[in-house]
């Protein structure tokens, strides 16, 4: 199974002013993070699942927590 990881940036942002924008940017990201995931996870079987302590219930759960 292939595995990647991802660096985002906050290019041009100050750690204590976040803008509207960079709102709009972060709910997007999470939101498309999220969606990738549960459709990683959805495509494992039930038993490749199992090797990594997930079940098909998991799946919502894992891909919408929060860091």
């Amino acid at each position: 199974m292939a595995s990647f990881d991802t660096n985002r940036t906050t290019a041009g942002l100050s750690a204590g002013k976040t803008s509207f924008f960079a709102n709009i940017i972060a709910s997007f990201t999470a939101w498309n993070d999220a969606r990738v995931t549960r459709n990683s996870l959805s495509k494992l079987t039930a038993r490749e699942l199992d090797d990594i302590g997930l079940s098909y219930g998991d799946i919502e759960k894992i891909a919408t927590r929060t860091r």
